[in-house]
């Protein structure tokens, strides 16, 4: 499955909904919204995990580009992931650098 990447963004906060598979062949749209929240200026950055049905290890590379390119003072949360998402992010010890919500 492909992955649907939507972006909406607040004075301080971006909103990144993923729907499918965050893999090889669909991380760099997941960088360009990453690219378009740095651009904005956010302090906060929320990936909606919700419909994220699989995350591969290039998902994990690009959570570490968020993580670099938004930098340390910049709160990344991702919500709603599921038990093999947060799983994944977790065993990485990834859970360290961004916040895990059931939401």
């Amino acid at each position: 499955m492909a992955l649907s990447v939507t972006v909406t963004t607040s004075t301080d906060t971006a909103t990144i909904n993923l729907i499918g598979e965050l893999d090889a062949a669909s991380a760099p749209a997941f960088h360009d919204t990453i690219e378009q929240a740095a651009a904005a200026g956010v302090t906060h950055v929320v990936i909606q995990a919700h419909e994220l049905t699989y995350m591969a290890s290039a998902g994990l590379r690009s959570l570490v580009f968020a993580r670099q390119k938004m930098g340390d003072e910049v709160r990344i949360t991702v919500a709603g992931p599921s038990a093999p998402v947060a799983r994944t992010i977790r065993q990485a010890g990834f859970d360290r650098s961004v916040t895990l919500v059931d939401e």
